[in-house]
């Protein structure tokens, strides 16, 4: 099947054609008839694999059909993604199929000035993509609303939950209209996306799967590195150097200071590279990101934040600089290489406390990565003796597994933190306050007693009034004595 044979209308075939598109990948050849025809869909497909134009095509060529105008402050069709970096690159898909036609597009996400995104709603959009957070935000302030909306797209719903926008989903879904077409995109279904899926699709969706869950494309190669945790950067650097072929270049680290502490490595080596994650502003996030699309820097260094936001073509190798706690962000990773029907390698870097995870992985993946080539080790410096500081330090970012009696003293504490906060003892310093004062007190008992004063004793004023009387007492003896 070629694009030209699906019912699209001629401005659509017009951009397909500008955008050099000739046949559909198998979840666009199975979702977009069916999406034609109005029906709700579930799909499973891994990253890569064309899920963006599965879904735009047929909303794009609905919103022709129903010679419908836009509203005031609305939307027609609405795309909730996880990530700001995912939401502009499907936006972008949208805009490029779109151009031959009248349709407008909006995109609006947090962490920037939502200024001029009000002022793009301000006379309605056809297609909005939206993160959750600021899409409620604009509700809120009554910038955009959601009652005219005719379709209702959730992609990457396994990371959506993964980043804990359950709540803000679920408050979105109750705020549509119930007449809707709905599409619902993940690369993994465990339990809880289905249960997601239920609430959000009609009953008996077109399920569209066109790969078993959590397998990695068969044209990525991959490779395995064993190396301890301090000699990484010596590692990639040789690497980078010794193939000129690994041109676009993508590095996944587990934290932020890990990616940048990368980039200051290959900076080093005169290699240009840049860092991306969720200490960097949008506006340098957005920079790095367009210079590595045209090729002005060789590496970027991302976090897994990132994992699923980057959508660049030709990526011609990606490092797992260290690999991820959860196999199924593995698979989302290796998935930025091998687009678009190309070619692609995969390398992995794995230290002696990452052996688990790399089990976790080849047990999910089902595939057995095979060892790189192990002349490329002689040429790094000798491994280096570990001490408690570089542990330390070599474990930032992973949590480390707890005995039982730990975890029990560590509830313990928190519990004793949240007594003190709530004022059911009192803080320490104060039992030691309590306690000088106490001995104070009891000193000056003792020396009372001591001094052996009763308790009765006269006041300041009755020793005053006492004195006085004898001193007229005196006064009256002594003129009476004269007389």
């Amino acid at each position: 099947m070629t694009f030209e044979e699906l019912p699209l209308a001629n401005p659509l075939q017009r951009a397909i054609r500008a955008a050099n598109y000739e046949k559909p990948t198998p979840i666009q050849e199975k979702a977009i008839p069916s999406l034609l025809d109005g029906k709700d869909l579930l799909g499973i497909a891994q990253t890569g694999t064309g899920k963006t134009a599965a879904f735009a095509l047929p909303i794009l060529q609905r919103l022709l059909d129903s010679g419908k105008f836009r509203s005031p402050k609305t939307c027609r069709a609405l795309i909730l993604l996880p990530t700001r970096e995912l939401a502009i690159q499907v936006e972008e898909c949208f805009r490029l199929y779109a151009k031959f036609t009248a349709i407008s597009t909006a995109c609006i996400f947090g962490g920037v000035s939502d200024v001029s995104q009000k002022r793009n709603l301000m006379r309605g959009i056809d297609v909005l993509v939206a993160t959750p957070g600021r899409l409620l935000d604009l509700i809120t302030q009554k910038a955009i609303s959601l009652k005219n909306l005719e379709f209702f797209v959730l992609d990457e719903a396994d990371r959506m939950l993964d980043m804990g926008f359950i709540h803000d989903i679920r408050k979105v879904v109750s705020m549509l209209p119930n007449s809707r077409q709905n599409l619902f995109f993940s690369a993994t279904m465990p339990q809880n996306i289905s249960d997601l899926a239920a609430t959000i699709l009609r009953p008996n969706p077109v399920r569209v799967e066109v790969a078993p869950q959590s397998t990695p494309i068969e044209r990525i190669y991959q490779e395995l590195y064993r190396i301890d945790k301090r000699r990484k950067g010596a590692l990639l650097k040789e690497l980078l150097c010794s193939h000129e072929d690994m041109k676009k270049v993508l590095v996944f680290t587990r934290t932020k200071h890990g990616a940048d502490k990368v980039v200051r490595v290959l900076e080093k080596a005169k290699i240009k590279s840049a860092a991306i994650h969720g200490n960097k502003s949008q506006n340098r996030r957005q920079e790095a990101l367009g210079n590595f699309k045209t090729e002005q820097i060789r590496v970027l260094v991302a976090t897994d934040i990132a994992a699923r936001g980057i959508d660049v073509d030709d990526v011609s190798h990606v490092f797992n600089y260290d690999l991820p706690n959860e196999p199924e962000t593995f698979v989302h990773r290796i998935g930025r290489t091998a687009r678009a029907g190309k070619d692609g390698v995969a390398i992995s870097f794995c230290a002696p406390d990452e052996e688990e995870d790399l089990r976790n992985i080849e047990k999910l993946t089902r595939v057995k990565i095979p060892e790189g080539d192990q002349s490329i080790y002689d040429k790094l410096p000798p491994p280096q003796k570990e001490t408690p500081e570089s542990e330390a330090r070599n474990n930032r970012g992973r949590v480390p597994k707890r005995s039982g009696e730990e975890v029990k003293r560590s509830n313990q504490e928190n519990k004793n933190q949240w007594k003190k906060q709530k004022g059911f003892f009192k803080p320490q310093k104060q039992q030691e306050q309590q306690e000088q004062k106490t001995v104070s007190t009891s000193a000056i008992a003792e020396d009372l007693n001591h001094r052996k004063i009763g308790k009765n004793r006269p006041g300041s004023r009755a020793r005053r009034r006492m004195r006085e009387e004898a001193a007229r007492q005196a006064q009256m003896e002594k003129g009476l004595s004269k007389n």
